[in-house]
């Protein structure tokens, strides 16, 4: 199928096809000519030929994600919503794990300002893309600090909210003994994390949760969880965790010492993965628009290759209560 094909099943020039499929149409075609564009492009199955275009603009029209792994479903999700409005712009989406993890992540192909046109980074610190970086390529940070003077755009979402709804959610149901099992992963989003339970559970003048680091496994989850429950004084009713990850060891901690959650300890997690329906009892957590994220970052990418300025997003959070909380045991 040619573009003359599309232009003629939608009944318009093929210019028109060219400025719609480019991008190019705001204030040149209506938006309901470009509906109809779309509409016959993806009736005939129709794309672009990308390399053609490319050597005529010297653009790639292909964007890198950067994440820190590929084994966690969140990622996968944000990947999903990037490449959607790449997708509609007629960009590719190439999907990058940073073999250092959170660490300075290397140019995968040896002079990435020729392969690609610009960079989205999920959790990842902005110095750790200083290979990319340096060579002058559009930026865009996903969950990173938004507060680095002259650093890059950045797409957050509302992570203190997040928590404090957690820690809210937990003192409604009478905890005061609560302990938190953090991720023993040194990036801005777990910070944060850290800092929101310590202020809310300060601001309700309860006594601050010991914090019991864990690798981001369900073993070690497990182990901190045994820790926590085990450590002398009374034993906290709730165990809150930063991840749903940590949540699924946090409960089997607590099983491997004949407690039953959340009979005798109620247990959370933070991002509603899969596993938080597969649990029983179902998991409470908290649900973070990972595809709405990556959409956003396409767009604010698509923006500063625009020449358009792409000012700071926070996506909202959810708690989403389910049945391994409970009211506190004494």
């Amino acid at each position: 199928m040619t573009s003359r094909d599309v232009a003629r099943v939608a009944g318009v020039s093929q210019a028109t096809v060219s400025l719609v499929l480019g991008d190019k149409w705001r204030g040149r075609v209506s938006e309901r000519t470009v509906a109809v564009v779309r509409a016959a492009a993806g009736e005939l199955d129709y794309r672009p030929n990308l390399a053609a275009r490319s050597l005529r603009l010297g653009a790639t029209r292909t964007a890198l994600l950067v994440v820190p792994a590929l084994t966690h479903e969140y990622f996968a999700r944000v990947y999903a919503g990037a490449a959607k409005v790449a997708d509609e712009h007629g960009f590719g989406v190439v999907l990058y794990p940073s073999p250092a993890g959170i660490g300075p992540a290397r140019d995968p192909f040896g002079s990435a300002r020729t392969a690609i046109d610009g960079v989205i980074a999920s959790s990842m610190a902005a110095d750790a893309l200083a290979a990319f970086g340096d060579g002058g390529l559009p930026l865009v940070m996903l969950d990173s600090d938004p507060g680095v003077p002259g650093g890059p755009p950045t797409v957050n979402l509302a992570v203190a909210d997040g928590m404090r709804q957690v820690a809210r959610h937990l003192l409604g149901l009478g905890h005061r003994r609560i302990a938190h099992i953090a991720a023993d992963v040194d990036t801005w989003t777990f910070r944060v994390r850290t800092e929101a339970v310590a202020a809310e559970l300060a601001a309700a003048e309860v006594p601050a949760a010991p914090r019991h680091a864990a690798a981001l496994n369900v073993a070690a989850a497990r182990d901190a969880a045994v820790r926590a429950l085990s450590a002398p004084g009374p034993r906290p009713t709730a165990l809150l965790c930063d991840d749903d990850i940590l949540a699924a060891g946090a409960c089997k901690g607590a099983r491997a010492l004949g407690l039953r959650v959340p009979d005798d300890v109620s247990v959370s997690g933070f991002d509603d993965l899969s596993l938080a329906t597969a649990l029983d009892p179902e998991l409470t957590t908290v649900r973070l628009p990972a595809e709405s994220i990556g959409e956003h970052g396409m767009s604010a990418l698509l923006a500063l290759l625009a020449g358009r300025p792409a000012p700071p997003v926070e996506l909202p959070l959810t708690l989403l209560p389910r049945a391994s909380t409970a009211p506190a045991v004494a």
